[in-house]
């Protein structure tokens, strides 16, 4: 039990609903626990197959072995991509070294490569509103065989050229925030009239579900806390969320990393946690918040997830399919 300062204030902790991993980070990760039960260590994974620490160093120990580039799997390596996809151009370079590949890609990801590639083929331009360098928009873009504009900004709608104006469409990272993507949808519909693309509500549930939750909090604390990786996208857009609401907003990789002169003067906390992050980094800032002060906890009404993907076949029994 925690030993507080005598007349140490009580702090009450709300936790969002929902929170933490989604349907696509679950399937990524049982696929990579199901092929490494199936074939054997090591089972290569290219990139972080999501984005969070813990996950990947647990794997790790598991017989995991994570590369940013196929050159460095041996030929004929068991091979995973990661939930954020890939570009065609990786694909067929797995193919010429014959890796067995098990595409842990996300099916909401994926479906923003067909829709993407079904405007292509129509001719059109193709806008992605997305992060430079996030591995997602780089999976995306070497998807599309057509020409892609990148913008992460409003700002950036101005720049783009179309060759032919009237015939451009619009897709989407997944993991951005509602707010932001609505922004630049409005300006490329200001600029180009005759635009088509998904309705916003097409970036993805857990991302919405998640941003709704923290908007939802925001007004009951004083202090918002989301547990995710620095390198984590839909993480980052939920601390933005609390900061752009005005309330002071951190994003923390765990425990360790929570700062106590934070909790000067705060009476309520607010806990949320990226799509890539496990519950268990969740429990351990609870423990943690625990030590420092005298704590409550309540749980926040929210959506309950039942959403599940299907595994490759290759790894489903025989009851599963």
């Amino acid at each position: 039990m925690a030993n507080h300062p005598i007349g140490a204030d009580p702090l009450h902790v709300i936790l969002a609903q929902p929170r933490g991993f989604c349907a696509g980070v679950e399937r990524a990760i049982e696929i990579v626990e199901r092929a490494l039960k199936k074939y054997g260590k090591p089972v290569y994974v290219r990139h972080e197959i999501v984005h969070n620490k813990r996950v990947v160093e647990g794997l790790k120990g598991r017989g995991a072995l994570f590369v940013e580039d196929v050159d460095a799997i041996p030929e004929g390596a068991v091979t995973i991509f990661s939930a954020h996809g890939v570009a065609n151009t990786v694909e067929a370079d797995a193919a010429i070294r014959k890796l067995h590949v098990i595409d842990a890609t996300c099916p909401l990801v994926t479906k923003v490569h067909k829709e993407g590639q079904r405007y292509a083929a129509r001719g059109y331009d193709i806008v992605l509103i997305g992060h430079p360098g996030h591995p997602e928009v780089e999976g995306t873009m070497g998807q599309i065989n057509g020409t892609v504009h990148l913008v992460s900004g409003v700002k950036d709608v101005a720049r783009i050229q179309p060759a032919h104006p009237e015939r451009i469409a619009y897709v989407t990272q997944t993991t951005l925030s509602v707010d932001d993507t609505r922004e630049i949808i409005a300006a490329l519909q200001g600029r180009f009239p005759d635009i088509v693309g998904p309705d916003v509500k097409d970036i993805c549930y857990a991302t919405q579900n998640r941003q709704s939750a923290v908007r939802q909090m925001v007004g009951l604390v004083d202090l918002i806390l989301v547990v995710g990786a620095h390198n984590s996208s839909n993480s980052n857009r939920l601390r933005e969320i609390g900061a752009d609401m005005a309330k002071p907003s951190y994003l923390v990789e765990d425990a360790t990393a929570l700062k106590p002169e934070w909790l000067n003067g705060v009476k309520i906390v607010g806990i949320s946690a990226g799509a890539s992050a496990p519950e268990d980094l969740v429990e351990e800032l609870v423990t943690r918040l625990a030590e420092l002060r005298p704590i409550t906890v309540e749980f926040l009404s929210g959506i309950e997830e039942n959403i599940h993907f299907k595994l490759p076949d290759e790894l489903m029994t025989a009851a599963e399919r």
